[in-house]
């Protein structure tokens, strides 16, 4: 590349690194990519410079550093002139309507890439072409963005965070006009638009003027007012709230949730919970613990069961670090803690939000207009409730882009919409974010609790009445880790030609038979007429979920984000059938099988889930 002579032996990767430098303005990226140069360092060049970062309709999601493969300065310009020219194709009247912007407090002092430069990178871009932006102030939670975008009617929103990632992340999510993430193709229309972008427009880099500039309005005190005030619709038992004798933790995990967890307690009549100390400030070291993810269960709950103690709560509240998820926790009976699974929180706060609409809505006919929402590898519990209660119950694909868009529609159908959750610990139990919401769900939360405690319940006690009266639904979901997309793709193509014939799906599993199969990746549904599936299908990922005749369910994808295979299985039983232990060890023989069977760990090198 210098004098000719190429540097890494890859034209593409050398093109890329000169582009780079021609482009970078920020001095630590730039002298970290000279000093590989210097160094020769070329794998570490490959690495920064082979790929772009893909956009899909999670947004972005990388490390921060320098190169086309990471989250810096530069990309996040790129990526944003991209966004900003397909919205302009995209709305006649961008220029009047404006976009939000949003951050977690995320930073990486090496490459001086932090959230809330890139937020205010991002926002500079929009503002060069004479578009209004909402530019939060002070970090938030990412349910504040979704919120902003339907308050205000903006054509579009975007919240830089890596939410639960490893420190070094940082991602760009990206909210449309109806108030939920984009699906396609939008994603394949921004990627295009940034591809065809990448030269810094004049002014992208002009943070300075573009934070003086009068088309730049900060909505962080009348949305905060505004969020406070919209989820005390939720609010049903204000009494109760006040003179409650309830303890509880909090802990934000070092992420945005401290402070608005405590002002949704408050706009509930909450006691305050109690804040672990050493977790409440943002800290985009995440200093306490292993992964800031609260799925990961006790590891990042041990300084809150440790304050729970001395205080003497019984439940623990978790948000992850960009509070739109939520774990609880709590103490049993026999002194230990009891972390419940985002099914089991999924089928507490559905009954609860059910509960307290029928207290409110005494027309028998009203309960036709209802619905609720959980993605395709969550609890069927819901529907069980659904079945008995007689309201719309309704399966979406994995991830709450799809949730939100569907309630969206519903919702324009003058449809009411009460509560959608997906077992990695999300809910949105209010319409006014049509995303996960780890505020609204931390304050219902909190309500749920106080109101069990007056009838001396405990969640763990209402979760068996739950089950009780709908019937037994226990889920044992996992995964494993595998590195080769061969391995991976062979292993579903066996499934898919089980019997050496094309669309040949096994009929059992050791000793389960197998009812019906659904093949999400190529839009084969053995339910349907003509075998077609009903939910969109996407050739992009693997995706297959078999139905046993006992009344299991379980499904084998690969993740969008991470080297990993996923399972998850759930055994629903009927009412009345409740031999808990027998039905666990009916579930734990089919996942064995399933392992055996169907992923062949030992043939295929599997990695298992590490414990």
């Amino acid at each position: 590349m210098e004098n000719g002579v190429s540097i890494t032996g890859d034209t593409t990767v050398d093109q890329a690194v000169k582009q780079w430098l021609q482009y970078d303005k920020n001095p630590k990226t730039v002298s970290m990519v000279k000093d590989l140069l210097k160094e020769g360092a070329v794998e570490a060049l490959k690495k920064c410079f082979s790929s772009r970062m893909e956009f899909g309709t999670a947004g972005l999601r990388a490390a921060m550093g320098p190169g086309t493969s990471c989250m810096n300065d530069l990309t996040i310009i790129q990526t944003t002139q991209g966004f900003c020219h397909y919205l302009e194709e995209s709305f006649d009247n961008l220029k009047e309507r404006g976009v939000v912007i949003g951050y977690d407090a995320r930073a990486h002092p090496p490459s001086g890439g932090s959230s809330k430069r890139f937020a205010s990178l991002a926002a500079a871009v929009f503002i060069s072409r004479g578009v209004p932006v909402h530019l939060f102030s002070d970090i938030t939670p990412t349910p504040f963005v979704p919120f902003t975008v339907s308050h205000l009617g903006l054509c579009a929103g975007i919240m830089v965070t890596a939410s639960h990632n490893p420190k070094q992340d940082n991602g760009y999510k990206v909210y449309w006009e109806n108030g939920a993430q984009i699906v396609s193709p939008h994603d394949k229309g921004i990627a295009k638009a940034i591809e065809e972008n990448l030269e810094p427009w004049p002014e992208s880099w002009n943070t300075e003027e573009a934070l003086k500039s009068s088309l730049l309005k900060d909505p962080y005190q009348d949305i905060h007012t505004q969020y406070f005030k919209a989820i005390q619709k939720h609010c049903h038992h204000r009494d109760i709230n006040k003179s409650s004798e309830v303890k509880i933790v909090h802990t934000s995990v070092h992420g945005v949730g401290h402070t608005f967890v405590q002002s949704a307690f408050k706009a509930f009549e909450l006691h305050p919970p109690y804040a672990v100390e050493e977790q409440k400030e943002p800290d985009p070291e995440f200093p306490t613990v292993k992964y800031p993810n609260p799925e990961e269960g006790e590891g990042v709950l041990t300084l809150s069961f440790a304050l729970a103690e001395k205080e003497g709560a019984t439940v623990v509240f978790a948000n992850d670090p960009d509070a739109d998820r939520l774990a609880i926790a709590e103490k049993q009976e026999s002194g230990q803690w009891r972390v419940f699974s985002g099914n089991e929180l999924g089928a507490l706060l559905g009954w609860w939000m059910f509960r307290c609409w029928k207290q409110q809505n005494s027309d028998a006919a009203a309960v036709k207009n209802l619905y609720m929402l959980s993605s395709t590898v969550s609890s069927k519990i819901l529907h069980a409730i659904a079945l008995k209660e007689g309201f719309h119950f309704e399966e979406t694909l994995t991830g709450f882009k799809w949730m939100g868009n569907r309630a969206r529609d519903l919702l324009d159908q003058g449809k009411t919409v009460l509560f959608a959750f997906e077992e990695a610990i999300g809910y949105m139990c209010s319409p006014s974010v049509l995303d996960k919401d780890g505020v609204s769900a931390a304050a219902i939360a909190g309500e749920m609790v106080s109101y069990l405690a007056t009838k001396n319940t405990s969640l763990s006690q209402q979760l068996t009445s739950i089950y009780t009266e709908y019937g037994y639904h226990i889920t044992k979901n996992s995964y494993f880790i595998c590195h080769d997309q061969d391995v991976i793709r062979s292993l579903f193509e066996r499934l898919r030609n089980f019997s050496d014939q094309k669309d040949s799906y096994p009929t059992e599993c050791g000793r389960f038979s197998i009812s019906a199969v659904r093949d999400l990746t190529t839009g084969y549904d053995s339910n349907q007429p003509g075998n077609k599936a009903v939910l969109p299908t996407s050739r992009s990922s693997q995706m297959i979920t078999f139905t046993f005749s006992n009344g299991g369910v379980a499904t084998m994808r690969t993740s969008g984000t991470e080297p990993k295979i996923k399972y998850y299985t759930e055994l629903c039983a009927a009412p009345g059938n409740s031999d808990l232990n027998h039905l666990k060890k009916e579930l734990d023989d089919l996942v064995d099988a399933i392992v055996e069977n169907f992923f062949e760990p030992e043939k295929n090198k599997l990695q298992p889930k590490p414990e």
